[in-house]
């Protein structure tokens, strides 16, 4: 996660800060860190033997020299042909951030959209929206009519919002499942939290009672039919990971899970077609020429869904 602007950061800290207060200190999850150290297909030392045995490089993310990708999701049949699009959204503080297009099947970009600033720290697209991580707590939804035609025209077209932002309890990272919208809190030193919104026909998110725990320093979500898959990171000479937690309980505690280490700087993650792609802010203009960024990482990384939701049966 990059640094934010100031106002942005305020409204994250105070919004986080509210919602932990009440949770209780919670022992530390265990990891698996096993690993050759030896060499891998992406940039830096082997992150796990459970990670490299299971992922695999996936497309290019463009715009690496101005933008920094974080927010990762997917649209199916997304110009009515029974085309699919991996969508990954990318900021730029002080500039518009953007949505990329990304063909699963050939790892093309098919068109690049700007949309205003914003972290963009999770996408997704359900019920007929697109909804994106807006500024500081909040969620921006995108009628997929708009943003169809925006991806298929030239240059870098904007697109604005339809409606203004729904205030939330977190919007750090997004996900989505059936009529389903998960957002959460990003927490540096703890767990954070998600809540669940129902999503009506016209992109109105209602809050369902009752707070999920997720692990500290959640960046990225993707949510399966029985289970949820989050990208923690921090920092760049720090190592990600990756937990695969059963749903059904709220407390993390009392959930079945499994947790492995990845490569530095995971951000978003999403599933397409069984198939689950991660991002890596790692190579952004901002990381990828300091030498102290662990991992480099240029390209989405991928991984059979079995391969992951299989550890937590």
């Amino acid at each position: 996660m990059a640094r934010r602007p100031l106002a942005i950061l305020t409204v994250l800290i105070t919004s986080v800060a509210a919602l932990t207060a009440a949770l209780p200190a919670r022992a530390a999850i265990t990891c698996d860190t096993a690993t050759s150290g030896g060499s891998t297909f992406y940039d830096g030392p082997s992150a796990s033997y459970k990670y490299d045995a299971r992922f695999s490089n996936s497309a290019s993310i463009p715009n690496l020299s101005t933008h920094t990708p974080q927010g990762a999701g997917t649209w199916y049949n997304w110009d009515g042909s029974g085309k699919n699009l991996l969508l990954v959204a990318s900021y730029r503080t002080g500039a518009d951030s953007q949505i990329y297009g990304i063909d699963p099947s050939t790892g093309s970009t098919v068109g690049v959209v700007a949309i205003a600033e914003s972290h963009v720290g999770g996408i997704t697209v359900s019920q007929g929206w697109a909804f994106v991580s807006g500024q500081g707590s909040s969620i921006r939804k995108y009628s997929l009519t708009a943003l169809r035609d925006a991806m298929k025209a030239a240059g870098t077209p904007y697109l604005t919002q339809v409606g203004t932002a729904r205030d939330v309890a977190a919007s750090s990272f997004i996900g989505s499942y059936g009529a389903s919208l998960f957002s959460g809190s990003f927490n540096e030193t703890g767990r954070g939290v998600m809540y669940e919104y129902k999503i009506a026909a016209d992109g109105t998110l209602t809050t369902v009672a009752g707070a999920w725990e997720v692990p500290t320093k959640t960046q990225g979500l993707t949510v399966t039919a029985n289970h949820f898959i989050y990208s923690t990171s921090y920092g760049r000479t720090n190592r990600s990971n990756l937990y695969v937690v059963k749903r059904g309980q709220k407390d993390l505690d009392a959930a079945a899970l499994s947790c492995f280490r990845a490569p530095s700087m995971t951000e978003g993650i999403t599933e397409y077609n069984g198939t689950a792609y991660l991002v890596y802010e790692s190579a952004s203009h901002l990381y990828g020429s300091d030498p102290a960024t662990l991992n480099v990482i240029p390209r989405l990384h991928k991984a059979s869904i079995s391969s992951l939701t299989s550890l937590v049966p």
